[in-house]
């Protein structure tokens, strides 16, 4: 059976315009998949040169298939359970600059280059202080883009056209201002002219995003099925899933070269990203937290079987719609839309979530992902918010570490685990209650200052020991 290339399927070329650091599963699923939309379907004409950060990585494997890979997108698309694939070829070629630096760094020569999309891990963007301009290469990606920058500059004279649209998916707030935070200090700790600089600040632009896509990647166990129906070898085959979201903070120019609103694409082009990514930790990252100690409790061990349930998914979906929506400040259609995409990827039968996989570190999640919903609802509507507030109820029972005789896997710092196993060897709910709701350390305020939380919290997580988590949850449901 042949392998996939250039040579065995019909593909398209495209004019080198964007450089991309990072050749893993993310990227190729996300930026590369839109670019190939854009090119297929706006005339974008943007080729892909991916170069890869790191020493190790799958650079020649993708120039063995002429930048070519197969991407599964599998998911609730248009209320349907949908599972597609295609071939997709934006990519023209790789670079690995640890054995070509001299292609690299004469990526800046190319007049066409318009765009730097990134993902280089969180740990990506960072200033690496033994990073000198005469390195083949950097070690870093910022020391690697400033060389690149700065070779750019010098050979077009610093002219305006030339410089360079970045837009990093790395998942770190703000990654554009980090990122040219950091290029900004080489220039300084390499004694590269002021013009320079100034070409930096002035003629490039730095664009900081939010990206959401769940990529599984390689879909290892599934790969004699998938060659059989393909019927060609990919070594790079990528799965994920139908959803994906691309918020973009930049100047109104960058909307109009990246044609992706004529794709359909759900790219948001805006000049204040951080509704957006409110949304997103409130409402996705914020119903996964409300879900785990109330769904697991409950008896039931996946996101998808939880949504299912009729108790536990009410019990949800009015989480979402009756309680952190209220609190957020984008349209009501905006919200509404968003949040029914969440459901549907909760309900995705072809990933399967663990609670448990999403249960590490749950009392700091809990206050970075739903407690600001709970003050910003008692705020807003002067009352509290049961459903939020039964949730944490449940957290606390859930630190107990039994789920009807058996013990649950709590992972947490060592701290946390210790405090509850103090707490609950009193066995007392109502002292534990206390003790948890005034440790600062948890919630960085004491929340037994919030008039009737307390005495709420406490009535819940008696009803979940005395009654369990079926009948605690029906009565709170009905």
């Amino acid at each position: 059976m042949k392998t996939l290339s250039r040579n065995t399927i019909a593909t398209a070329s495209y004019t080198e315009r964007i450089v991309q650091f990072g050749e893993g599963n993310f990227l190729r699923a996300f930026a590369n998949w839109m670019v190939h939309q854009m090119n297929r379907n706006a005339g974008f004409d943007a080729g892909v040169v991916v170069v890869q950060p790191i020493e190790q990585g799958l650079v020649k494997m993708l120039n063995d298939q002429g930048g070519l890979y197969t991407l599964y997108l599998n998911g609730i698309k248009d209320g349907k359970a949908i599972s597609e694939h295609q071939v997709i070829d934006c990519i023209q070629r790789g670079i690995n600059p640890y054995e070509n630096f001299d292609a690299f760094i004469a990526l800046a020569q190319n007049s066409d280059l318009r765009f730097v999309i990134s993902n280089t891990t969180e740990a990506g963007i960072a200033h690496v202080a033994t990073d000198k301009l005469s390195d083949t290469p950097q070690q870093s990606f910022p020391g690697k883009l400033t060389a690149l920058l700065y070779k750019r500059f010098r050979f077009f004279g610093g002219a305006s056209d030339k410089g360079l649209i970045v837009i990093p998916c790395e998942l770190i707030d703000r990654n554009g201002d980090n990122l040219k935070k950091i290029i900004l200090q080489y220039a300084s700790e390499w004694n590269l002219e002021d013009a320079f600089t100034n070409w930096v600040n002035d003629d490039n632009i730095f664009c900081n995003t939010l990206v959401d896509r769940i990529v599984p990647g390689y879909p290892k166990d599934k790969m004699d099925t998938i060659t059989e129906d393909l019927g060609y070898v990919d070594n790079l085959v990528v799965e994920g899933e139908q959803f994906h979201l691309w918020v973009i903070e930049g100047p109104k120019t960058v909307k109009e070269e990246f044609p992706s609103e004529e794709c359909g694409l759900n790219v948001v082009f805006t000049d204040n990203m951080e509704p957006y990514r409110t949304r997103k930790v409130r409402i996705l990252n914020g119903a996964h937290t409300t879900l785990v100690p109330v769904g697991y409790l409950y008896g039931i061990d996946k996101v998808r079987e939880s949504l299912e349930d009729p108790v536990v998914g009410s019990f949800l979906k009015d989480a979402i719609f009756d309680e952190i929506c209220p609190t957020l400040d984008l349209s009501d259609e905006e919200l509404k839309q968003f949040s029914n995409d969440v459901l549907d990827r909760f309900r995705n039968p072809y990933l399967e979530h663990a609670l448990m996989s999403i249960s590490l570190n749950s009392i700091s999640k809990y206050k970075t992902r739903v407690l600001p919903s709970v003050l910003e609802y008692v705020h807003r509507k002067n009352k509290l918010p049961k459903r939020l507030l039964f949730s944490l109820s449940a957290l606390i029972a859930f630190y107990k570490g039994d789920r009807g005789g058996e013990t649950i896997a709590l992972k947490d710092n060592q701290e946390v685990l210790d405090f509850f196993t103090d707490q609950w060897s009193s066995n007392d709910p109502q002292t534990v209650v206390k003790n948890v709701l005034s440790k600062v350390d948890f919630w960085n305020t004491d929340l037994t200052k919030i008039a009737g939380l307390e005495d709420r919290v406490t009535a819940n997580l008696e009803n979940i020991l005395d009654s369990g988590m079926t009948e605690a949850l029906k009565s709170l449901v009905q």
